[in-house]
């Protein structure tokens, strides 16, 4: 079920910062409070392989989502202590010592389950004892949400776990929003920074078009 178009769930979860304070965070009062968009990363499991590189690749875009006033934060279902542990790890032992944005650490799945992310193939229950029985790693897939000021979730997209993501598409989708915000136009296929858009309506499509269309 997609929360684009609707508020992110209101839900205060655990976090941790690169110097290893946790803290609760809730992503719509934090997006109101600083007025400022969100991207929210998860990915499956801390000490993995694709993982450090998604991590790292946000790291390295930060100065740009922060121009257009965007607040990076990741999660995954581990804990803050795994986390802590992580961040200390030099890179070249697999670690993602040099991550300075927050990690969110969501062990008892509220979010996760709450978004519908979890890798979950199967779930029963055992008749003699009533507990659960989950087929599945349960942890998360690689879920992106983009998330307005007001707590509105503009865009989500989820990959399966070998996928890793390309930050540079996320830029993207930031800019075109904030061109919508701003401009009140749409933004076409392929659409950059700086490109033209179009007037939402029949002569504003039939003219760009005609313009940019073979």
């Amino acid at each position: 079920m997609t929360v684009v178009g609707k508020k992110f769930p209101n839900l205060e979860v655990n976090a941790i910062d690169e110097l290893g304070d946790t803290f609760k965070i809730n992503i719509v009062e934090k997006a109101k409070a600083e007025k400022k968009k969100i991207l929210l990363f998860w990915y499956p499991k801390d000490f993995t392989f694709v993982c450090p590189t998604e991590l790292f690749a946000f790291q390295q875009s930060l100065g740009a989502f922060e121009k257009r006033n965007t607040l990076v934060i990741g999660a995954s279902c581990d804990t803050p202590e795994v986390h802590f542990a992580w961040l200390n790890t030099a890179k070249d032992n697999g670690g993602i010592e040099g991550v300075t944005y927050p990690i969110i650490s969501d062990s008892n799945r509220n979010l996760s389950n709450a978004l519908g992310i979890l890798d979950i193939t199967n779930e029963d229950y055992n008749e003699e004892t009533g507990s659960p029985i989950v087929e599945g790693d349960n942890v998360t897939y690689r879920a992106t949400y983009l998330i307005d000021e007001e707590g509105t979730v503009f865009h989500e997209s989820i990959n399966h776990m070998p996928l890793g993501r390309n930050v540079n598409e996320f830029l993207r989708l930031v800019d075109a929003y904030t061109h919508v915000q701003v401009k009140g136009e749409v933004c076409p296929a392929n659409w950059e920074e700086g490109k033209e858009a179009m007037d939402a309506n029949r002569d504003g499509v039939s003219s760009y078009l005609a313009n940019h269309v073979n």
